[in-house]
């Protein structure tokens, strides 16, 4: 396995983990109409505009045989007006390469990054049904606070957490 920085030759593998992972992390989350319209072509357009973006940093994890199998990516987003932070914007893994490592490895890309950025703190949303929230409390991520939002027309509870040093993550 390796992770290294993303082009945007990228983007078309970066999207397909995308809708993949969505399909199978929200189910009975979401309903399935809603995720069966996101399609691959969409998403690369997105994964294009991301990677090409200033400020913001992804990532990819690749299997032996070359093929991304893991993203994730960070920046600040532009509603985040606290000074010296940053925003852990996503991490999404193929179901079938889950619980070996990977999204370790990729956290540990993004925390060098904002290490590297002097961001000092830093946020990440997570819906409260998706089971990541655990992965991120595992590394020392505390609750701040909870926001309803609207999906698809489905209101849904939005967790958001933060690390308040960036230095102290051990991963």
């Amino acid at each position: 396995m390796d992770v290294r920085r993303a082009g945007n030759e990228d983007a078309p593998g970066i999207a397909k983990v995308h809708v993949d992972s969505w399909r199978t992390t929200y189910k009975n989350i979401m309903s399935d109409e809603f995720l069966m319209k996101i399609s691959y072509e969409q998403r690369t357009d997105l994964w294009n505009k991301n990677i090409s973006k200033d400020g913001n940093y992804v990532f990819v994890a690749e299997n032996n045989n070359g093929d991304i199998v893991g993203f994730a990516d960070c920046g600040k987003r532009e509603n985040n007006e606290v000074e010296d932070s940053g925003d852990l914007t996503s991490i999404y893994i193929l179901e079938e390469y889950q619980g070996i490592g990977i999204g370790k490895e990729l956290m540990k890309q993004l925390f060098l990054q904002f290490q590297e950025l002097n961001y000092n703190k830093v946020f990440v949303e997570v819906l409260k049904d998706n089971k990541a929230r655990f992965f991120y409390e595992f590394y020392g991520a505390k609750l701040l606070k909870t926001e309803k939002i609207k999906i698809a027309s489905v209101e849904l509870e939005l967790l958001i957490y933060g690390w308040d040093n960036v230095k102290d993550v051990v991963i």
